[in-house]
């Protein structure tokens, strides 16, 4: 009886232990399959979604399918078009609590986009995010030129190699450890300067 009683002892402590430990990421269904779920939901076509968002039909199949790796904006756009958030447009599930992700897992987890830099969101499982944070991987000469603004505020800090980004008419060279905070209204953009550059940015 009493090796029955310690031994069971012993699970209730595990089970302890284990609530204590935050869960790691998980691999997310395709946002694309996300997106088309909210649309349907919310009774729009791809056409309404696709003029409210000011692009063709066209591409927003291409992004629910999954055939094409859209960027940040253009995710931002959808969500807005939806009536939503980016980082519920994100999203797969309800669950809370920490998440935790190692560095290696972020990385091989990134995902190119049609604009050629790479992006991985965090927590996307997480319900109810107040931020959304992601990790940016750019590469010199892979990232097509462009601006993008939206509303909301950024914060960006660069974890590995340098970059130059800019915010309105005024290009800030950032090093590993340098940080921006800024109006995300205001027309931004990023060029590598080292041959790979990583940075976490979140939109808030």
């Amino acid at each position: 009886m009493r090796a029955a009683n310690k031994k069971a002892n012993k699970v209730k402590e595990t089970e302890k232990e284990t609530e204590k430990v935050p869960r790691r990421a998980s691999s997310a269904p395709t946002v694309g399959a996300h997106i088309r779920q909210l649309r349907v939901k919310g009774g729009q076509t791809q056409g309404d979604v696709a003029k409210a968002c000011g692009f063709t039909k066209s591409l927003l199949s291409k992004i629910e399918t999954g055939d094409t790796q859209p960027p940040v904006a253009t995710l931002m756009r959808i969500a807005e078009a939806l009536g939503t958030s980016l980082s519920a447009l994100l999203e797969h599930d309800s669950a809370s609590g920490p998440v935790f992700t190692e560095m290696k897992a972020a990385v091989q987890s990134l995902a190119r986009t049609e604009k050629g830099y790479s992006a991985y969101p965090y927590a996307a499982g997480l319900g109810a995010k107040k931020m959304q944070p992601f990790l940016f991987e750019v590469r010199k000469g892979k990232v097509k030129q462009h601006a993008v603004s939206h509303a909301g505020d950024e914060f960006l800090l660069v974890i590995e190699g340098e970059i130059l980004f800019r915010v309105g008419h005024v290009e800030y060279r950032m090093r590993t450890g340098d940080s921006l905070y800024f109006d995300a209204t205001h027309e931004h953009g990023v060029t590598a300067v080292s041959e790979i550059a990583r940075y976490l940015d979140i939109f808030c």
